[in-house]
């Protein structure tokens, strides 16, 4: 037997196999290579459980001071990169028991008491998301600061609103920045509450019947801060609910990140020529020099793809397993760091590249003129003199269709040709066909009026604090 061998044969799993792992099951099954990034959450749980043992005085304080004593080599040695992570030892948890077994001996061997890897790798993981989730809020927030102060720099700037990618109705450029900070907020939410469902510690399921020794699974929860334990040792083991559930606020927070990296790219190709992303921020082409390319919101609307993809994978690696713990839910964490460095990646750009950007509204401004979008500002006007919505509907699509007849804009009639569609226009109807006047109107809670703009303005300054 080869020293490799006999090295691999020691498997702290090992007792019940006569033959030692064969180098390509070893090369398989390893996770080290991407799990060791949860070295600080696996030592801060063996911490709290090492406390709880001695409390219980299933190890005496002496061992429960070696162990800790273990732990911080083992961890100042992991943080300045001398630490040996070995493969063979398959994943964080492994290497890091050994290593403190190697070190103070007996006692590190007595730190597994009461626990599994099953309820072990979960704690680690709740451990980790939950401080991922409190970073993410934190690059959301910014975020959202980098719109509202665009919004507060543009306010009164007005563009064209789109449906169906067809000019709509008239609506202020801070209106259609609120509308992305809304949007974030939302993502904040979910992963807000993702946080608070997976706040509950699982230690003490063990492999999945819980244990007979009488552990305090309480007391540990309340040291590494969780609201409570969870209910069910069987589910416990197999759960990975809050992992599926965060993945699916990362996919949402990605497909808002595309559909604003989308507008940048249409806004700043020359057919829009709304937007003007710092020079910093985009490349060229390495045949035509005249080009300058959004790269950035291109990448980050192609990421998009990848992250979906993440969810997708954990969904298909979950669906078909039955309880309780199966292997198969080591596939957990790849798909679950790769969205979270994606999508954190994806946020930090994304906030640094609006600060860096520029709106055109003059072009904007420009672009409201044609197209009819203050149609239903005639029609609205009709209904406030008493015509039923879907008369007065029908009387502004035959003005509509006159004016494309003669090639000319609602405002270029008189007052005399407008009433012969309807004798209860009047001379005002002018103030509210010009596209000041239609934005200004729309003053219904949430609308594009500056009055709302404003006051939705003040209330996002507010809620992220930058009211000075």
């Amino acid at each position: 037997m080869s020293a490799q061998q006999a090295d691999s044969s020691k498997k702290l799993w090992g007792g019940r196999l006569s033959e030692s792992t064969a180098a390509s099951v070893e090369a398989f099954t390893e996770s080290i290579s991407y799990d060791r990034r949860l070295y600080r959450h696996d030592i801060t749980g063996s911490r709290a459980h090492a406390r709880m043992l001695a409390r219980q005085g299933l190890i005496s304080k002496e061992e429960r001071d070696a162990i800790l004593g273990g732990l911080e080599e083992i961890q100042a040695e992991i943080e300045a990169g001398t630490f040996e992570f070995k493969p063979e030892l398959e994943d964080i948890h492994m290497n890091i028991e050994k290593s403190l077994t190697d070190r103070i001996g007996a006692a590190g061997a007595k730190l597994h008491t009461a626990r599994s890897r099953n309820d072990q790798v979960s704690l680690d993981l709740r451990l980790y998301l939950r401080d991922e989730a409190r970073e993410l809020d934190h690059l959301l927030a910014e975020v959202q600061r980098s719109f509202v102060t665009l919004a507060r720099k543009y306010l009164g700037a007005i563009m064209p609103g789109y449906t169906h990618m067809q000019r709509a109705q008239p609506v202020l450029l801070s209106h259609h920045l609120l509308a992305y900070y809304e949007m974030f907020a939302r993502d904040r939410g979910r992963i807000s509450d993702c946080a608070r469902r997976m706040n509950l510690s699982p230690l003490g399921a063990a492999a999945m019947a819980g244990t007979g020794l009488p552990i305090d699974r309480e007391s540990v929860a309340e040291e590494l801060g969780f609201d409570g334990v969870t209910a069910n040792s069987m589910d416990t083991s197999g759960d990975r609910d809050f992992a599926l559930e965060l993945l699916f606020a990362l996919s949402v927070v990605q497909l808002h990140l595309s559909r604003l990296a989308e507008e940048l790219v249409l806004w700043s190709s020359k057919e829009f020529e709304f937007v003007e992303i710092g020079d910093r921020y985009c490349t060229g082409s390495s045949i035509m020099p005249q080009k300058k390319n959004p790269d950035i919101p291109e990448l980050i609307r192609g990421k998009s793809g990848r992250v979906i993809g993440d969810l997708m994978s954990l969904m298909m690696t979950v669906k078909g397993l039955p309880l309780t713990y199966n292997r198969d839910l080591q596939e957990d964490k790849e798909p679950v760091f790769d969205a979270l460095d994606t999508v954190k990646a994806g946020l930090a750009i994304t906030a640094e590249l609006l600060t860096n950007t520029a709106f055109r509204t003059d072009r904007m401004q420009q672009a409201t003129i044609g197209g009819f979008m203050t149609a239903t500002d005639l029609a609205d006007y009709l209904v406030l003199k008493d015509m039923p919505f879907r008369e007065a509907h029908g009387v502004v699509g035959r003005v509509v269709a006159l004016c494309q007849q003669r090639d000319i804009e609602l405002t270029d009639l008189t007052l005399a040709e407008l009433q012969e569609f309807s004798t209860v226009i009047e001379n005002d109807v002018f103030e509210i066909l010009s596209v000041k006047g239609s934005v200004n109107s729309r003053t219904s809670t949430g609308g594009t009026a500056e009055i709302q703009v404003a006051r939705a303005l003040e209330r996002a300054e507010q809620q992220l604090g930058t009211i000075e």
